[in-house]
């Protein structure tokens, strides 16, 4: 018989050619009231997928679907789901296997209806954590009800971790100059998402960068005099070579930081129950250019670096949590990795395909320190995503992480730049990653459309999950590629000179085994595919949102194209439609924004467009009606 379509693929799955009918009446019996929560989801599947209504009980003779935890199967969150003559059995070895049992059978249910093939399924993961860690601090602080939303699918894919990325978007108590414009999180609600998330079997990990990327904090008069470089710096890296970006990192030596960082915690803190924080600590770009200079020099960077890593440690310490933190500096000073304390969690990121996982994980191993795994979602700075670097990424990263012993699998999802990439364009990364960290064997070669249709957009036309691969893959096409997204991207960002300057930067910094630029020739072959699909986005049956949202990051990389064009001297192209086209897509924009998140922030993601509006402004002589 064909295999169900199940997300995640389970490692072990036998099924037989008998079909028999779930009986009009029935019971789910539960072998304690522990299991209440897990009956209940099963009780709604079987009413919207199989027309069904079963009570829920803890003693009968006979029933319909029996849940019950045996601590002596042999895995931790394992389950087995037993299916014969229309009887159904779920044994867990603890209440989270039993929930992922539950959820495997919700989507049979959605595959089968009531006629439920005899079938036995062992299952069980391979990551003890599973995560997902969802940037709210590039503008977009998404919705409760968006945050419930996300939490219920992508636990149903037995993810068991969450990180909600903060750098100014909770509401501090002392701190209001830096989150007032931002719609933060508040301390109810944060205990209002923890206490939901451990309903699903997940845990809301606290997350606060404390060192680097604090530019919301620092750029305000209060906190200046805590930067490394107070009046900013010029970076010295990939897409930001040259650009006068500014103050970004605390200085690590001033008692003030850690002062700083340790009122954070102590309001942030108890607002979880998880007893892990994630102190962030990456990307400190200017450490060592300003203020700690001379200690660079003497002690050296690394040095500084873990020292001040060491500071936060007992900060977590006092405030009773165990500490995790980004692994992008330290590896750079593997001589320094034992320095670390044992029981610190290392997130050792990267988001291409062929990041030197193989490389930085055996240092992980040798010292004995825990680490994560971390690849991401590739949707920022890209618009639809990048579909085959988040699958080969993802790949990577879960197959090394096994191979060299990590205890937990991160996907992060960005918003580098604006966030201006929907929530939807996301899911596709969050399947395959999640996925593979769960049972990777089994769940190598996904069906990722069909999938995404079935589980995320409920096309029955079955075209989004195709739309959304291909969008996501336009990136490949010769000119666009680079290791941290698509150059689609920057034509809707930035004027022609700074344009120009990063196209020469990235080309001869980053992109050196392929051509990087605009090609008039690409151009059109996007332009062509961005066409059909847009085409077959209105024959689709997914939601009115999912629609919009990719009709929109469609229109818009429509719009990066035709610059590309026009700045080749295409005469089919003029200033005037460009400004008239980016004014009328402004608009959407703001809706779809605002059906999934908070306001604040929308308007520093808008503002990102006005470089190229100026332009166009200059070239017409007129005033956009936006400005």
């Amino acid at each position: 018989m064909m295999q169900p379509l199940l997300l995640p693929i389970p490692r072990e799955v036998s099924i037989d050619a008998n079909q028999t009918s779930l009986p009009e009446k029935a019971t789910i019996r539960i072998s304690s009231a522990e299991l209440l929560f897990e009956a209940q989801l099963a009780q709604n599947a079987l009413s919207q997928y199989a027309n069904l209504n079963w009570s829920i009980v803890t003693h009968a003779h006979t029933s319909g679907l029996t849940l019950t935890i045996d601590p002596a199967m042999p895995h931790s969150q394992g389950y087995r789901l037993i299916t014969h003559a229309g009887q159904t059995t779920i044994i867990g070895k603890d209440a989270a296997g039993v929930y992922y049992g539950v959820c495997t059978f919700a989507q049979l249910l959605q595959h089968y209806g009531a006629a439920l093939p005899d079938m036995l399924i062992n299952d069980w993961p391979d990551f003890p954590v599973r995560g997902v860690m969802l940037d709210i601090s590039r503008d977009k602080v998404v919705m409760m009800e968006t945050l419930y939303s996300l939490v219920e699918m992508l636990a149903s894919w037995k993810m068991n971790h969450l990180q909600l990325y903060m750098e100014h978007s909770f509401a501090y108590s002392q701190h209001e100059i830096v989150w007032k414009e931002a719609s933060p999180f508040t301390a109810q609600q944060i205990l209002e998402v923890d206490r939901f998330c451990k309903q699903h079997h997940i845990e809301l990990v606290a997350n606060q960068n404390s060192f680097g990327h604090m530019e919301r904090w620092l750029k305000h008069a209060p906190y200046k005099q805590l930067a490394e470089c107070p009046d900013g710096f010029i970076g010295n890296f990939g897409d930001h070579l040259g650009e006068r970006r500014p103050a970004t990192s605390l200085n690590p030596l001033d008692p003030a930081s850690i002062a700083l960082i340790d009122g954070l915690y102590s309001e942030l803190v108890p607002n979880f129950t998880s007893p892990t924080l994630n102190v962030g600590g990456d990307e400190p770009w200017e450490m060592g250019q300003c203020q700690s200079r001379q200690d660079c020099e003497t002690r050296g960077r690394g040095r500084v670096y873990v020292d001040y890593l060491l500071k936060l440690y007992e900060l977590t310490q006092k405030h009773g949590r165990q500490m995790m933190f980004w692994a992008d500096v330290i590896v750079k000073y593997p001589e320094l990795i034992p320095d670390m304390p044992k029981d610190v969690i290392a997130i050792e990121w990267g988001y291409y395909m062929g990041h030197p996982y193989e490389q930085h994980s055996p240092m992980f191993a040798k010292s004995g320190l825990p680490f994560y795994v971390c690849p991401g979602t590739s949707s920022w700075n890209s618009l639809a995503g990048r579909t085959t670097n988040a699958i080969g990424n993802t790949r990577d990263a879960a197959s090394t992480g096994l191979k060299y012993g990590a205890s937990g699998f991160l996907m992060t999802d960005w918003g580098d730049r604006g966030h201006w990439q929907p929530l939807a364009v996301s899911y596709l990364g969050f399947m395959c990653g999640l996925a593979n960290a769960w049972a990777y064997d089994a769940n190598t070669e996904l069906d990722l459309p069909a999938l995404l249709d079935r589980f995320v957009f409920k096309d029955s036309a079955n075209l989004m999950g195709k739309i959304a691969a291909d969008l996501g893959d336009l990136y490949t096409l010769p000119g666009l590629e680079y290791p941290n997204g698509s150059l689609l991207f920057f034509l809707l960002q930035q004027n022609d000179k700074d344009l120009a300057t990063l196209i020469r930067n990235l080309d001869q910094n980053v992109v050196l085994d392929k051509p990087f630029g605009i090609i008039t020739e690409t151009m059109q072959q996007c332009l062509a595919k961005i066409d059909d699909s847009l085409q077959q986005i209105l024959l689709s049956k997914a939601s009115g949102l999912i629609k919009d949202e990719f009709t929109q990051v469609a229109n818009l990389m429509r719009h990066a194209c035709q610059r590309g064009l026009f700045m080749n001297g295409d005469k089919g192209v003029s200033a005037a439609y460009l400004l008239n086209d980016l004014e009328n897509l402004i608009p959407q924009q703001r809706l779809n924004w605002l059906a999934r998140n908070r306001p604040g922030g929308l308007k520093d993601s808008i503002k990102r467009f006005e470089p190229l509006l100026r332009q166009y402004r200059d070239l017409t002589g007129d005033i956009p009606s936006y400005l």
